[in-house]
């Protein structure tokens, strides 16, 4: 879910080009009730799915049911995080996204999959995350846009105050993220898998 974009630096004699990582044209969900339904990835700024590999280990960690799970999929993208979790029979799955574009083909995964338990907003993941109410969610989903690095921290202070006790965030980044850079959100570490250039977190309420 998220995103990829190429950045190119042209001033001056052999200046360095960065790149992310590419997207790829699809992604598919690979467990529950819809394995194997494609999801198409449109060719936007900053949008980069979450693996296949990453997301097998997220839900070995959650556990291959999520039945009665309330998710909150802040930076929905492609939907592939959230609708996983919904495939695998989470009760509640909002998905958020701010491009028009990308709002209208969750609304259409949602209608095609018959997931009366997917709801899609249009608007901003902080925001919506910051209406939650206090103890709501069972999971939150963060794979904030890339580059975007400025909504991790804000991010994660409101999804804890979300979070019901046993609740738990899944956070996508470039970079590892330490128990003493989440002590003040309110969180802590659980588990952690490098998978080349993502770093895919599993944090829990409480601190180190």
């Amino acid at each position: 879910m998220s995103r990829a974009n190429e950045h190119k630096r042209t001033a001056g004699p052999a200046r360095a080009r960065t790149a992310a990582p590419q997207a790829p044209g699809e992604v598919r969900i690979i467990g529950g009730q819809w394995k194997r339904t494609r999801l198409p990835v449109p060719d936007r700024p900053g949008l980069r799915p979450t693996p296949d590999r990453v997301r097998e280990t997220l839900f070995n960690w959650l556990g291959q049911d999520l039945s009665g799970w309330r998710c909150l999929d802040a930076f929905a993208g492609t939907g592939a995080l959230g609708l996983e979790a919904a495939s695998r029979g989470a009760a509640n799955v909002q998905l958020v996204e701010q491009d028009p574009g990308l709002a209208a083909q969750l609304r259409r995964h949602a209608e095609r999959l018959g997931a009366s338990g997917v709801q899609v907003r249009r608007g901003d993941g902080l925001q919506a995350l910051r209406e939650a109410a206090g103890t709501s969610l069972d999971l939150v989903l963060l794979d904030p846009p890339y580059g975007q690095e400025a909504l991790f921290l804000p991010a994660l202070q409101a999804a804890a105050r979300a979070l019901a006790g046993a609740g738990l965030v899944y956070l996508e980044a470039s970079r590892a993220w330490k128990d003493a850079e989440l002590a003040g959100t309110g969180l802590m570490l659980h588990r952690h898998l490098k998978a080349g250039a993502v770093h895919a977190h599993l944090l829990r309420a409480g601190t180190a």
